[in-house]
């Protein structure tokens, strides 16, 4: 099963139990104490989803980790990259130099 056909399971279950919910359908005193919240819960929902995904990726951001032997590793493939090309005849212009 997919992550996209889990995601569509639980949003149809949700849903079908949320709609059943505030229409009526289901008969209960918890229903019916909670009606206002349960009426607003997709939206409570969404803003906790919003929430947790732009904390997972500010945290994500902020302990990114810089790896400075790729980094002159990487640029010493393109220089040689460059030497490379250069003997083949391709000239380089701009700020690749």
């Amino acid at each position: 099963m997919t992550k996209l056909m889990e995601w569509l399971l639980f949003a149809i279950l949700f849903f079908g139990v949320w709609l059943n919910a505030i229409t009526g359908n289901i008969n209960s005193v918890v229903i019916a104490e909670w009606h206002q919240t349960i009426v607003f819960l997709p939206v409570i929902a969404l803003f906790l989803f919003g929430l947790y995904a732009t904390i997972t990726i500010l945290y994500r951001v902020f302990t990114f980790n810089n790896c400075e032997s790729a980094s002159v590793e990487l640029q010493q493939q393109i220089d040689e990259a460059k030497k490379d090309l250069r003997s083949k005849g391709v000239s380089l212009k701009g700020k690749i130099a």
